[in-house]
């Protein structure tokens, strides 16, 4: 756990250099577990290094609607880190009662297999009474909170993260009653143009509005920070107010503390793992097909698929029907899904077969590479995720019609077992740390 005493940091600071206090509003943060929370803890791990003061306002558990929670993340939050939240109203939370919480759509739609009438009822709920997201219901509670943050604290940055988008409202209310506070508008998604958008089903009215606030959001915001070149130059393209200047490529991250572990490594099986939620909209029976034929024409008898996180029955069902040997461990903590990640031979990537899949870069990849494990791809060829793992030498992503290509890399994998490739100096500036340090140069220079 990071220690800090800020008032010994600031009373050794030379007197030409002034610290910033910046508040980091996020709803997802610990005890809530996924990928989302991730980004914004280690901004506030790591911030006191680089002449900067964090500050959080976040969601009360007691109030959120997490997807997941993972206990164990709260470990990593500074005892000395000032940590405020507040109240919500949930609407989620009200449909989970009467629903079930299954049967609520979340994010991705990755809790769900098979659409029914009943849940195409809900998701035309939440895109058309709940604009931008479901989540809307903290944005008035955060606004007050912050507010007296700002105040009290003398605030000169906010760094709102999302999604859900409807964070960055907060942003909009504050930036018209604190003229001259910086806000950076940290978006890990795009907005409309997520990958699972249409499946909300919102009328053209709701649609409209979504717009209207995703551009108001972009144009006012005085620095926006995205995870990757492709939704830079979306969303710089949604107004001609935008100055694409403003908007920064900082992707996501690994913590090399994290993966300073022990490698365990199984001598008489070939691990292939994929380690988070996948849906059936990723598109990823190509691959178990191609696995299973290299397995069937080269007697392979040693390997075992793992699947670490949530699975849709649709998708167990497959890999059933495929016969391949598969093990599925269900979600976990965060440390224990390291752990998985340093356990295996090989990582799968799978990125969802969906308009602007080009520019997706999920935190999964990263988390791949600070494992420094061999990574095969299922997606564009020549989106930024293959650029990445080009880059790296950690791997090689294939479109979907590339079944030949997909054969043959997994047989010299499998056989092989190609260890030793990776560039372990390409892949430490995207540690959360140099990520972070990025960040604090925005804060001070833009």
């Amino acid at each position: 756990m990071q220690q800090f005493s800020w008032s010994l940091k600031e009373s050794r600071q030379s007197q030409r250099t002034k610290l910033k206090k910046v508040l980091i509003i996020t709803y997802y943060w610990p005890p809530s577990g996924g990928a989302g929370v991730q980004r914004t803890l280690h901004f506030a791990k790591y911030l006191g290094d680089y002449n900067c003061i964090p500050y959080v306002l976040t969601v009360d558990p007691a109030y959120a609607s997490y997807p997941v929670k993972d206990e164990s993340l709260l470990s990593l939050v500074s005892e000395n880190l000032n940590i405020s939240n507040t109240k919500s109203f949930e609407a989620l939370n009200i449909l989970s009662a009467v629903a079930g919480k299954d049967k609520v759509p979340y994010g991705g739609f990755t809790n769900q297999n098979k659409s029914s009438f009943f849940q195409d009822v809900l998701k035309w709920i939440r895109g058309n009474f709940f604009i931008p997201d479901a989540r809307i219901g903290w944005v008035k509670y955060a606004t007050k909170k912050a507010a007296e943050l700002i105040r009290e604290h003398q605030i000169d940055c906010i760094l709102i993260s999302s999604p859900p988008h409807s964070s960055q409202l907060i942003g909009l209310k504050l930036k018209k009653d604190f003229p001259h506070l910086k806000w950076i508008a940290d978006l890990r998604d795009p907005w409309t143009d997520i990958y699972y958008y249409k499946e909300l089903l919102h009328t053209n009215w709701a649609k409209e509005k979504d717009l209207a606030l995703e551009k108001k959001v972009l144009e006012r915001a005085d620095s926006i920070l995205v995870v990757s070149n492709y939704i830079k130059y979306t969303f710089a393209e949604k107004s001609l107010k935008i100055n694409v200047d403003k908007i920064h490529v900082l992707p996501n991250g690994f913590d090399e503390s994290d993966f300073a572990k022990e490698e365990i490594k199984s001598e008489d099986k070939f691990y292939i793992t994929y380690v988070g939620t996948i849906a059936d909209s990723y598109k990823p029976t190509v691959f178990f097909e191609t696995l299973a034929m290299v397995i069937k024409q080269n007697n392979i008898e040693h390997l075992v698929f793992r699947f670490v996180g949530s699975v849709p029955v649709s998708i167990k069902e497959k890999l059933n029907e495929l016969g391949i040997n598969s093990e599925f461990i269900g979600h976990i903590a965060h440390k224990e899904a390291v752990r998985y990640m340093l356990c295996t031979n090989l990582l799968l990537l799978v990125i969802p077969d969906a308009p602007g899949a080009d520019g997706i870069l999920t935190g999964k990849l990263f988390e791949y590479l600070g494992a420094s494990k061999r990574i095969i791809g299922i997606g564009p060829s020549n989106g930024n995720a293959a650029t990445i793992l080009k880059e790296c030498k950690a791997g090689v992503m294939f479109d979907r019609s590339n079944k030949k290509g997909l054969s043959n890399y997994l047989v010299d994998e499998i056989m092989n077992d190609h260890r030793n490739k990776i560039d372990t100096n390409e892949i430490k500036k995207y540690t959360r740390k140099q990520l972070t340090q990025q960040l604090s140069s925005i804060i001070f220079n833009s």
